[in-house]
């Protein structure tokens, strides 16, 4: 994901130099593949590309993820922008809800009228080109900048063309269509769902939006919407549409279903700033699968243990403090209450990695692990070992027959007609050899056959290991530890 340094410096303004900030990403955060030095129009920035791994995309893939971050671990002013979305009151709405699929875990909408589609302020615009992304209109690059800045997607329909003011969320049936944005005409199937208005038109996939209620610049009201996305639905739906987007990405990472509201919430402030004359609906919150609070225990002791490091509990809750996380301690474990945001989190392993990575992992000292060459014995192995080698010291030669005959205890499927069971003794076998090498002894050069096989017999209730040889044309088999004694 590409960072914006400045983007970064509205949150964190006491932010280290962009040069000692990459050393911090890669040493406590993840991989800095490239760092992007940009001067345009007296304006200079730098643009991290950063390697976000899937086990902190729901909370990364964000410039406000990314500040709260460094914020806490470099133990600095994070600034809070909330305060600073102000919307007016809201009016009563008419807007109505229908989740009828286990997909979506929650959905929050609202409706806004009087707005002018314009051209976005420069300042939208060079935060969108910073991330590689292109101005298309004020509404458009709204809901795009609050997903880089937040991290949740959002998109917008002209209120114009959705039937009954209300969107109906619901799984797709095999064969619907829907032409997306791009002009593509998709198919989907009852794995996918499909966003509806009253009239049953299909608006959006989840993951793309769909031209019906495309915004233009005749638009003059709007339905905002966030969701919260199971990430499976999200991921497979993806592969089969062969759509890859922002909002995909995001999705299949499993996002936090608390961080739909205030997405919304930035996005109307946004929207006000840019149409002043934007009048608000009461936000429509659907949440049937609200995210449950998690507790996770873990030890000092523990910790160090696992990290090779001494860490102190003084340490942890120094850590846990410039995290914000709230904990109890009694003694010398641990019990915190997992952020919401925080999906990563579920064992002691994870804290080790979260504290590792916050004291620094080049803190750690390189150990090779003791290891005690001392070979286990296979007892059954040793036993086959020592009776094939009393065998052969005593002149006999190993020969190896068939598992499959033609009777036996344990029939087998797909077999031939002559060999449809499993053999339940290894005389029978040892005996045809012993007929086809005296046949054969005169070619061979040999006096006297002794032969000897070690193998699996099979029975209704078990499998024993024996052991079978001829003394003359007499076969004698004994189980394995019969024959040792």
């Amino acid at each position: 994901m590409k960072i914006s340094y400045n983007w970064l410096k509205w949150y964190i303004p006491d932010a280290p130099s962009a040069e000692k900030l990459a050393n911090i990403f890669t040493y406590h955060i993840t991989e800095v593949e490239n760092v992007e030095h940009r001067v345009s129009n007296n304006t200079e920035d730098w643009i991290f590309d950063i390697k976000i791994l899937p086990n902190r995309a729901h909370d990364l893939l964000s410039h406000m993820g990314v500040a709260r971050e460094l914020a806490s671990l470099l133990n600095i002013t994070y600034v809070d922008p909330t305060p600073k979305y102000k919307v007016p009151d809201a009016k009563p709405t008419k807007l109505k809800i229908e989740i009828n699929t286990k997909k979506d875990r929650r959905h929050v909408g609202r409706i806004v009228r009087n707005v002018k589609i314009d051209p976005s302020p420069e300042w939208v615009v060079k935060h969108l080109a910073s991330v590689g992304q292109r101005s298309i209109n004020n509404i458009v690059d709204a809901t795009n900048l609050v997903m880089f800045n937040c991290g949740q997607p959002t998109h917008a329909f002209d209120l114009a063309k959705v039937s009954g003011e209300m969107l109906n969320i619901r799984d797709a049936q095999n064969g619907e269509k829907i032409v997306l944005l791009t002009g593509e005409d998709k198919i989907l199937d009852d794995t996918m769902i499909a966003i509806c208005d009253g009239a049953g038109n299909i608006l959006d996939t989840g993951i793309k939006g769909g031209k019906h209620a495309e915004i233009t610049t005749n638009t003059t009201d709007l339905i905002l919407e966030a969701d919260n996305f199971d990430p499976i639905f999200a991921r497979k739906t993806g592969q089969k549409l062969n759509i890859f987007t922002d909002a995909r990405k995001r999705f299949e990472n499993n996002l936090s279903p608390e961080l739909a509201l205030y997405a919304m919430q930035e996005l109307s402030a946004l929207i006000l700033e840019m149409c002043s004359e934007a009048t608000f609906e009461d936000i429509i919150d659907t949440y049937p699968q609200k995210q449950k609070e998690r507790k996770l225990q873990f030890s000092s002791d523990k910790i160090s243990k696992i990290l090779g490091l001494q860490v102190s509990d003084k340490e942890i809750e120094d850590i846990l403090k410039r995290y914000i996380f709230e904990y109890v301690h009694k003694k010398n474990f641990f019990t915190i209450t997992v952020p919401f945001m925080r999906l990563d989190l579920e064992t002691e392993e994870d804290m080790a990695e979260e504290i590792g990575r916050v004291i620094g992992y080049d803190k750690l000292e390189p150990k090779m692990p003791e290891i005690k060459l001392m070979p286990k014995t296979n007892n059954t192995y040793e036993k086959i070992y020592n009776a094939r080698n009393k065998l052969l010291n005593e002149g006999y030669s190993e020969v190896m027959t068939y598992a499959f005959c033609e009777k036996g205890e344990v029939e087998v499927m797909q077999s031939a007609s002559d060999k449809k069971f499993l053999r339940n003794n290894l005389s029978d076998g040892l005996k045809e050899s012993i007929k086809l090498n005296k046949m054969n002894s005169p070619l061979l050069g040999m006096d006297e056959i002794k032969i000897f096989e070690i193998g699996t017999i099979f029975l209704k209730d078990k499998e024993e290991i024996h052991v079978a040889f001829n003394e003359g044309n007499k076969v004698i088999e004994k189980n394995l530890d019969e024959f040792q004694r």
